[in-house]
């Protein structure tokens, strides 16, 4: 909204749960039905009727379909609807990059109704659990053994509450992890950053926490990490707008894990500024979706980083204190508590909410790290 604000053009909100405000703001909130593409497409035809509609953008991952659904009907910029299902369905998703030929884990599809016993037997370890469609790490397990798989299974049904659900069974790759965030413009990967992730990933569960640009990756195999996101970008078919995808590499080079019709998630787009005048991702985004003149597609010349609190436990959030304090450390540009008391706080793999995010900007991505650890040092989360 903000982005919308800085370069002067309207902005309809779309959620899948009616405002409260839509009868004073006609033109400014929409209800559409998440659940159906096609029936929200419609809805948006109905709507752009009354309201020209210039751009749809979708901000997560179940939005991402329905921005391409609603570009097709009303011949917007965007992606194929097949393209963003394939982003969304992490097994679709799979299968399109194995045919392409793009270097992924080995993975196999199962229901969570079979037999763990059963299936356990048939795999390697040590592997990955994950479900279809979830996001933000949520589900996902390492499993070690056979009866660390059968109780992973076992959790991981839970998690989605469905024994009739399918999931993902991955091989775990070891190496060092990345995230980039690039922009496709016209069939065309350009990548806007590459973060590192200096805390191992390694399991049983993936919660993240710290992202840091410019990566410190040497540049041959920056330039190798590229190639491999946007093979896979043309794998599955994504032709417009951002993308977000997670790598790992090892000896055996780079290696791609996740890849998401979409932005960032969360708050951490705030660490990115692109040309001399600080332009902001959702900038950048809007002004593709319009068609609009782009500014500088470089990064500003600072090195950034954000934190992505470590959820401190289970239990409900009373009060955080060292906030003022944490705020204070050096080239600490803000520290957003985004839980508020009374929130119940749920721990990885069944949860998937930060507590907070931490930003910090600096000359160097390492005095970068160090800032967004010492900030984090002062934060005390009391919880009942």
């Amino acid at each position: 909204m903000e982005a919308a604000r800085q370069i002067g053009v309207d902005l309809t909100v779309a959620s899948e749960e009616r405002s409260t405000f839509d009868g004073a703001n006609p033109a400014g909130l929409i209800t559409l039905d998440f659940k159906n593409p096609q029936h929200a497409a419609a809805e948006a035809s109905a709507f752009a009727f009354k309201h020209p509609v210039a751009a749809v953008v979708g901000v997560d991952d179940d939005t991402a379909i329905i921005a391409a659904a609603i570009a097709d009907r009303l011949k917007l910029k965007g992606n194929p609807v097949h393209a963003a299902e394939a982003a969304r369905d992490k097994f679709v998703q799979r299968q399109r990059l194995a045919e392409a030929g793009v270097p992924i884990p080995r993975f196999v599809r199962h229901s969570l109704a079979a037999d763990p016993v059963e299936i356990a037997r048939t795999i390697q370890y040590p592997c990955v659990l994950k479900p279809l469609r979830l996001s933000a790490s949520k589900g996902v397990i390492r499993a070690d053994n056979p009866q660390g798989f059968v109780a992973a299974q076992q959790r991981l049904k839970a998690i989605v509450s469905g024994s009739s659900e399918d999931f993902l069974i991955e091989q775990f790759i070891p190496g060092y992890e990345v995230a980039l965030e690039g922009l496709v413009v016209n069939r065309r990967l350009h990548v806007l950053a590459l973060f590192d992730k200096p805390d191992p990933l390694d399991g049983p569960f993936f919660e993240e926490t710290i992202y840091v640009t410019p990566s410190t990756v040497p540049a041959g195999l920056q330039s190798a990490i590229a190639q491999c996101a946007e093979r896979a970008v043309r794998a599955i078919g994504i032709t417009e707008g951002p993308v977000h995808a997670e790598l790992r590499y090892n000896e055996n080079g780079p290696w791609l894990i996740e890849l998401a019709a979409r932005p960032i998630g969360g708050r951490c787009s705030a660490v990115l500024r692109f040309g001399d005048h600080k332009v902001s991702l959702e900038e950048l985004i809007l002004r593709h979706a319009l068609g609009m003149a782009l500014p500088s597609l470089q990064r500003e010349h600072l090195a950034a980083g954000v934190m992505m609190i470590p959820i401190p436990g289970a239990g409900t959030l009373q009060e955080v204190s060292g906030v003022a304090e944490a705020k204070a450390v050096p080239l600490i540009e803000d520290v957003q508590i985004t839980a508020h008391p009374g929130e119940r706080l749920v721990p990885f793999p069944e949860g998937s909410r930060y507590p907070g995010f931490i930003f910090a900007r600096g000359e160097t991505p390492d005095v970068v790290e160090s800032a967004l650890r010492a900030a984090h040092r002062y934060l005390r989360f009391k919880l009942s």
